[in-house]
């Protein structure tokens, strides 16, 4: 098979096109983000215990626990399924299985969850994603997150080494991305004054965003401090059920599509001025959904780097490639623009807890697309995305999700 016929096969929908996933989200819960005085196991438990309450259901309503977890030494903690069965006596002698796919690991256990729904295994699973980052210093967390990158060429590399690379890549295609990353780091910092479970609500000027100063050094050239996502503790967590069972509960969100798509490890096997296994990731799930990026209201993307967000939108569909830059600039993935994006705060603002991202991604879709989002509220949403990102556009996950009752 050439190459050719290769992409032409892996563009194709899969069969099933155009119909609703299996499972619903039917309740969730979120801790605060931040430098939390909480253990890992405190903040697993306070997410769970949320999100049964508000579904409504008690732990012997779960038929199985998913837990996203990355650790990587980030906390001595190697076995933590189970912590999530200290949320509700009646979750014990329920099984329970860790996920890790770096910082997708929140959306592994997901997708774990929603598979084990679908294949009629299970009725209802409850799912957490947390991470306590804080308890290393930051040569440990900088080491830690340095594991998920690909050991036999890029040991020593620190994760904004890594996504430098992309943005200097960029830069040398297609001219300098920097401007346009200040804009990514000021929309979310505004964003998450919105948000009460934010790590960081301060807002910030596209002016200091785009200036290294001393209040916002070089990290890894382009990338200054205000281009890195946050070190944070926090979980979140959500209820899972059959879709045919959303009736049941006093409102639930459906999947259109639910799509996974990995790529190579290697730094060096890719075109680093694009997002390649995102790209095909949203390809994969506009057909699945029987949508395209014109019908999407607001979209949840791993902001890690603002030069993610920047190859997120190109990869997406929002802008030709090259072209990101101007699209962002000029507001189109702002509040008021064509697909407003991480309304959050996202990973920059909102906080970054590797475990927990995917699954907090989804929590805040689903509010959004219940009218339950508070000041964070778009008006009548109807198609939410959410895109979660493990490594340097390694594991990727995009759901897009709609309300349901």
């Amino acid at each position: 098979m050439s190459q050719t016929q290769l992409t032409q096969k892996r563009l194709r929908p899969k069969k099933g096109a155009h119909t609703m996933h299996a499972a619903a989200i039917v309740g969730w819960g979120h801790t605060p983000f931040g430098r939390l005085d909480l253990s890992l196991e405190a903040l697993i438990q306070s997410a769970a215990r949320e999100a049964l309450s508000d579904a409504g259901i008690s732990g012997t309503d779960v038929d199985a626990v998913f837990l996203g977890l990355y650790n990587a030494g980030l906390t001595p903690d190697g076995f933590c399924a189970s912590m999530v069965l200290g949320a509700d006596e009646g979750l014990r002698y329920t099984p329970a299985t860790r996920l890790e796919n770096a910082c997708a690991s929140g959306s592994a256990a997901l997708y774990a969850a929603m598979d084990a729904i679908a294949s009629g295994r299970i009725n209802t699973a409850l799912v957490v994603g947390a991470e306590k980052m804080t308890a290393l210093d930051g040569a440990g967390v900088t080491r830690a997150l340095g594991a998920a990158s690909y050991q036999a060429e890029e040991a020593g590399l620190s994760f904004p080494d890594i996504f430098a690379r992309f943005a200097r890549a960029y830069g040398e295609r297609y001219g300098d991305p920097t401007l346009a990353m200040a804009h990514i780091a000021a929309k979310n910092h505004a964003a998450a004054m919105n948000n009460p479970l934010a790590q960081l609500k301060k807002p910030l000027s596209v002016e200091f965003c785009a200036t290294v100063s001393e209040k916002n050094p070089l990290i890894s050239d382009p990338l200054k401090m205000t281009d890195c996502s946050l070190v944070s503790d926090g979980a979140a967590a959500i209820v899972l059920t059959r879709a045919d069972r959303a009736s049941d509960f006093r409102r639930a969100v459906g999947f259109r599509a639910s799509v996974q798509v990995n790529d190579l490890l290697p730094l060096s096997a890719k075109d680093m001025t694009d997002f390649t296994g995102p790209r095909l990731a949203f390809e994969r799930a506009y057909a699945q959904a029987g949508v395209s990026v014109a019908d999407l209201s607001f979209a949840e993307v791993h902001d890690c780097f603002t030069i993610a967000e920047l190859l997120v939108a190109e990869a997406m569909g929002l802008a030709p490639k090259g072209q990101g830059a101007e699209f962002i600039i000029a507001g189109g993935t702002g509040r008021q623009g064509r697909c407003p994006t991480n309304m959050s705060g996202g990973l920059k603002a909102k906080g970054h807890p590797v475990g927990a991202t995917g699954v907090s991604m989804h929590v805040m879709a689903a509010r959004q697309l219940c009218g339950e989002a508070g000041e964070m509220q778009l008006p009548d949403p109807k198609l939410g995305l959410a895109f979660n990102m493990g490594g340097g556009a390694v594991a990727n996950y995009v759901s897009i999700l709609e309300r349901l009752s």
